[in-house]
């Protein structure tokens, strides 16, 4: 099976001190991939990194074998929702519809009777679609990421990356957000998806990534508990998904 990602030797910094440090990995094409580690370990860092939006010094990052550029239509990107405005006065259907302007640079672009019914259809899977004309500013947290989601759908990715998507939502936003990646996935989307709850996504994902600066360990779900301390720099007892999670040491460099 051939990699949907593959990156070698990827380095962030920031002012002088590293983010992630000489990041090889690769991600087979259809795997659900979890990755976690701290606060601040470099989990956002190597999303951002790899989509080119921050710099960066890596030998190789190749997507279906081919550079970002031009596969990029086959990618989609949901950053964290707290790094997104809401302020900017627009319906939820128009945030939807907006992801078809990657199809062109053209600011006159004209959206076709197929644009807006595959932004619809995209809503429909998240369950929003009666929040249609709805401002942004209006919906909730769990309404919002959901948003964010059928935006990164409209477009029909091959790979779907995420970062926290079901950080500061309600349980039923988690509920819905998680069984349609498990969807997604098993109809052939590549995932990749970055969380803070360990346990839970070792439940839902296929492999899991643990970053710390480096790449403490890559493979099948279950973390031994030498892993987990590795990880986090101390040890750690991880509580069931359900029950109040700890709360981690920030990394430190």
């Amino acid at each position: 099976m051939s990699n949907a990602l593959e990156v070698q030797n990827l380095s962030v910094k920031y002012n002088n001190n590293y983010a992630l440090k000489n990041i090889t990995m690769s991600v087979e094409e259809g795997d659900y991939l979890g990755i976690i580690g701290p606060n601040g370990g470099g989990k956002t860092s190597l999303l951002r990194a790899i989509l080119n939006l921050i710099d960066h010094d890596c030998s190789k990052i190749l997507f279906f074998d081919k550079p970002f550029k031009q596969v990029q239509k086959l990618i989609s990107y949901v950053p964290q929702i707290s790094k997104v405005d809401r302020s900017y006065p627009i319906s939820v259907l128009e945030v939807v519809i907006g992801s078809k302007l990657k199809k062109s640079l053209n600011p006159f672009y004209k959206f076709s009777k197929e644009d807006k019914e595959s932004a619809r259809d995209a809503l429909k899977m998240v369950n929003i679609e009666n929040l249609a004309d709805r401002q942004i500013e209006k919906l909730s947290g769990g309404e919002f990421q959901r948003l964010l989601i059928a935006r990164a759908l409209a477009s029909s990715p091959k790979l779907l990356l995420l970062d926290e998507p079901t950080a500061n939502v309600d349980p039923a936003s988690r509920n819905i957000i998680y069984n349609l990646l498990d969807k997604l996935n098993n109809e052939g989307t590549t995932i990749i998806m970055v969380s803070h709850d360990t346990m839970a996504i070792s439940s839902k994902v296929k492999n899991i990534a643990c970053i710390s600066e480096n790449l403490i360990y890559h493979g099948g779900p279950h973390l031994s508990q030498q892993v987990i301390d590795k990880m986090y720099g101390c040890p750690i007892d991880l509580l069931a998904h359900g029950v109040p999670h700890r709360v981690l040491a920030e990394h430190k460099h």
